[in-house]
């Protein structure tokens, strides 16, 4: 079985391809996703179902141009990783470029929560509004 870090890995190649398939392997059922702010996206999503439309509306929301660029990885002995990432896309005339990192917890080989973390917070909110 691949370490926790290799989990996290292989989870945002999927993201970047788009490989649902590959992502519900990696997500359990009952995943929590967490943002942070006061944009639309901020607030708890609960659920595969509901983490895959959460990343859908950052990829639809920005006509498909939504990245995150893994930058870095980073694991604990509790079993936590952290990715970082450099997020990028446009949207309404307005261009989103800032780091970030995700807190995410794995179980058994598949990750159940993420805790997105933002260095320019109110600009990721400004984007999103």
């Amino acid at each position: 079985m691949p370490g926790n870090a290799a989990i996290v890995r292989r989870g945002y190649e999927a993201l970047s391809r788009g490989d649902l398939t590959t992502l519900t392997e990696l997500l359990g059922d009952d995943v929590s996703w967490h943002t942070p702010g006061c944009s639309p996206f901020a607030g708890d999503v609960v659920g595969r179902k509901a983490v895959f439309a959460r990343l859908g509306r950052y990829l639809a929301e920005t006509g498909g141009t939504f990245r995150a660029d893994l930058k870095r990885v980073l694991a604990d002995e509790d079993g936590r990783v952290i990715g970082i990432h450099h997020n990028v896309a446009e949207r309404v005339g307005r261009r989103l470029d800032i780091y970030c990192c995700v807190v995410f917890e794995l179980e058994n080989g598949r990750i159940v929560d993420g805790r997105e973390h933002f260095y320019d917070l109110d600009a990721w909110d400004e984007f999103w509004s």
